[in-house]
């Protein structure tokens, strides 16, 4: 995590006048523009995916375990491609209808928000199915409206979670150059990457990397200030599902509310993408090239998911655990790097490889070490807010029983941690396989991702020929999906004494 930080210092050193470059009024503007960006997409998404979340998790709506799968879909459409798909769909000269005012903030808004409200929805839920109904219950029993009830029970329950999923979000928008491009939005990372193409000096991108990075910094310095301390909320094992809230009345605008939501975020892309297949099959991809891509797509972006939940691990457990200077430290920096642009990252890594260990250089562990600097916060995020539901005096109950305490953490602490470890190795696998601008820095000779073949294709506009790789993209992270919702849901009882449950 420290390799991008070091690279952009030793850059920035480089250049003359450092402080002058960066005190302007064209910094300022990009500055101002991204945190505007940045603030009305997490407040956008943190409101569809918790509110989405409820729904499929706590309320009678119609066909709710299919939106659900359905409505963590638009994670796997790569931004560049969603904005591409809205553009063409309800842009100028659109293929539905025109909507010239698209271009710009509002585009890069909308663009952003389909693309990142599952950050929230999967953390979201994922507190959701561990919640134990009987404190709800108990609020209702006392007079507490349902509105009161989601209100002063499970809100500050869900505080965790949606603290991980919209600084998640936040830094997301602040790195993304991809949806900001294709809408015309000037952002910091976007004016990186201008720098880096349309010159050889690296002094001033660098600078801008760390302006990058000190805006990283200030947000999760005080997201930790405003998060406080808040208490878990228990996890029984073998306790029954929460009862499901009436919608009454709303059961169907609700649902048509949530398949409007996930039809501009997976529908649109993939009407537009089957659209270009159709219209230009001809010119697309043979099957093999398709299916070599796809294969090395999964490949790297598994690798990345489970090192990237084993490296936060031992950060969470500091981050709850053992409350200090040194933990926030840890954790402060363990989210740094999802604020740099993968190209920087990616520079980064082949700045010291070339220098200090070549064996990696033109390898796919370098690639995978890059993912997991640019997606680790992803798997931190909830890792620790699954770790907070876990009752310490349930670990303590086993190993007052004579378990020590790894015995403790296999059959205790990870069970109950299961739904949180799962979404955090989606969240990582997802991204990883639309992860591009590393990719493209990285990636061996001869090798190709399903990214790189969507990017290739789209950048020359072919767009016909993008479009089978962008489907497939699409396609294949929508059956890994399927399963791991499915595994996270069910719930078993502890591997442990039957001391331990009662405790």
């Amino acid at each position: 995590m420290v390799l991008p930080l070091a690279h952009l210092g030793l850059r920035a050193a480089g250049g003359e006048d450092p402080l002058g470059q960066v005190l302007t009024s064209r910094v300022l503007d990009l500055v101002i523009d991204t945190l505007s960006l940045a603030v009305a997409v997490t407040v956008l998404a943190v409101l569809v995916g918790v509110g989405i979340a409820w729904l499929v998790e706590r309320s009678d709506l119609p066909g709710r375990r299919i939106l659900g799968v359905a409505a963590a879909l638009p994670l796997v459409v790569p931004t560049y491609v969603g904005a591409l798909a809205l553009l063409a769909a309800v842009g100028p000269r659109g293929l539905a209808w025109e909507m010239p005012a698209i271009i710009g903030f509002w585009g890069a808004t909308a663009a952003l928000t389909l693309s990142t409200y599952p950050y929230v929805l999967l953390l979201a839920r994922a507190v959701l199915r561990s919640a134990d109904p009987s404190l709800e219950e108990a609020g209702r029993a006392l007079g507490d409206t349902p509105w009161s009830s989601f209100r002063r029970v499970l809100l500050p329950g869900l505080r965790p979670a949606i603290a991980a999923g919209g600084l998640l979000v936040f830094l997301y928008v602040l790195s993304d150059f991809g949806a900001v491009s294709i809408m015309r939005f000037d952002t910091v990372t976007r004016a990186i990457y201008v720098e880096y193409r349309s010159s050889f000096d690296r002094a001033r991108p660098a600078l801008l990397g760390l302006v990058l990075v000190a805006l990283t910094l200030a947000v999760v310095a005080a997201e930790l200030r405003l998060r406080g301390r808040p208490a878990p909320t228990p996890v029984v094992a073998g306790r029954r599902p929460a009862p499901l809230t009436p919608l009454g009345h709303w059961r169907w605008p609700a649902a048509v509310g949530v398949g409007v939501i996930v039809f501009a975020g997976i529908g649109i892309p993939v009407a537009v993408l089957g659209y270009w297949s159709i219209v230009g099959s001809s010119g697309a991809d043979s099957a093999s090239v398709i299916a070599r891509a796809a294969l090395i797509s999964a490949q790297v972006s598994i690798m990345a998911a489970v090192l990237a939940v084993v490296a936060a691990l031992p950060v969470a457990v500091l981050a709850v655990r053992h409350r200090s200077r040194l933990s926030r430290a840890v954790e402060v920096l363990a989210l740094s790097g999802y604020a740099l642009p993968g190209l920087v990252i990616a520079l980064a890594m082949v700045f010291f490889a070339a220098r200090f260990l070549p064996g990696l250089y033109q390898t796919l562990a370098i690639l995978v070490l890059a993912y997991l600097v640019r997606f680790l916060p992803e798997a931190l995020g909830s890792v620790r807010s699954s770790l907070l539901q876990v009752d310490p005096a349930l670990e303590e109950a086993g190993r007052s029983l004579g378990r020590s305490r790894l015995s403790v953490a296999c059959s205790v602490t990870f069970p109950l941690m299961r739904g949180g470890l799962l979404a955090g190795a989606a969240l990582v696998f997802l991204t990883a396989m639309k992860e591009l601008p590393a990719t493209l820095l990285l990636l061996p000779a001869g090798y190709d991702t399903l990214a790189v073949r969507v990017w290739t294709s789209a950048s020359q506009g072919l767009y016909a020929q993008a479009a089978p790789a962008a489907l497939i993209l699409v396609a294949v992270t929508g059956v890994v999906l399927w399963p791991l919702w499915g595994l996270a849901g069910r719930r078993r009882l502890l591997g442990a004494a039957p001391e331990v449950s009662a405790a």
